[in-house]
C-alpha cells in the first residue's frame, strides 16, 4: 500500500489555515509535499509483511557451521526505532532488545531489526508493538520462546500533558518459555548489563 502525497499535501494544507496560519507564506509554502514525504516514510509499514525477513531461515544441524549449536538464547540488543502514536500522531522512539530460545532454525540477526522496522512504520502504540513482534518472530521461526523489551520516550509524554523530558516507558512481550518471568530473568539482566 502506497500513502497518498498529494491527499495528505492536501490536508496538511488545510491544517495550517485551521489553526490560523497564512500556508502561502514564504516558511510554510513547501511544508504541505514536506510533511507528505515524511508520511510516506513514516507509514511506510503499513500493508507490509512483517514476517518477510524471516522467511529465509538457516538450519542449525545442516547449516553452515553445526558445530556451533547454541546452546542458550541468541539476542539482538539496541535496535534503534521510531514510530508514530495512533493516539496524537506524535513521534516515539528507543530501543528495541530481543532473544529468542532457536529450535532446528535460526535467522541471520540483520532480519530481527528489519521486523522492528516494518511493524514500527505503522501509527502504533508501544505495547501493541512489541506484542507484534514478538508473535511475528514466534509464528515464522521454530522458537522455544521470544522476548520482546521495548523501553521508549513518547512526546506525548516529554512535550506535552505532564512534560516529563526524561521519562521512558519500559514494555515487555515474551512467548514460550521465555513467558515466565523466572526463564527470562537471566536475559532482563543481560540487557541491562552494558548500561551505565
Amino acid at each position: 500500500m502506497s500513502v497518498d502525497r498529494q491527499r495528505i499535501a492536501a490536508l496538511v494544507r488545510e491544517l495550517l489555515e485551521a489553526i490560523g496560519e497564512d500556508a502561502d507564506r514564504p516558511g510554510l509554502r513547501q511544508t504541505p509535499e514536506r510533511v507528505a514525504d515524511a508520511y510516506a516514510e513514516f507509514f511506510a509499514g503499513v500493508g507490509e509483511d512483517a514476517a518477510a525477513p524471516l522467511a529465509h531461515t538457516i538450519s542449525i544441524a545442516r547449516g553452515p557451521a553445526p558445530e556451533t549449536l547454541p546452546s542458550g538464547a541468541v539476542m539482538l540488543r539496541d535496535i534503534r526505532f521510531r514510530s508514530m502514536c495512533e493516539h496524537h500522531l506524535l513521534p516515539f522512539r528507543g530501543l528495541a532488545h530481543i532473544a529468542y530460545l532457536p529450535g532446528e532454525q535460526v535467522v541471520g540477526l540483520g532480519a530481527l531489526p528489519r521486523v522492528v522496522d516494518i511493524l514500527s512504520a505503522r501509527p502504533q502504540v508501544q505495547e501493541r508493538l512489541g506484542e507484534q513482534i514478538a508473535d511475528v518472530i514466534a509464528a515464522s521461526l521454530d522458537a522455544r520462546g521470544v522476548l520482546v523489551v521495548l523501553d521508549a520516550t513518547h512526546e506525548c509524554v516529554t512535550m506535552r500533558g505532564g512534560r516529563q523530558p526524561d521519562a521512558s516507558t519500559v514494555t515487555i512481550a515474551a512467548r514460550g518459555e521465555l513467558a515466565d518471568p523466572a526463564a527470562r530473568a537471566e536475559l532482563v539482566a543481560l540487557i541491562g548489563a552494558h548500561r551505565p
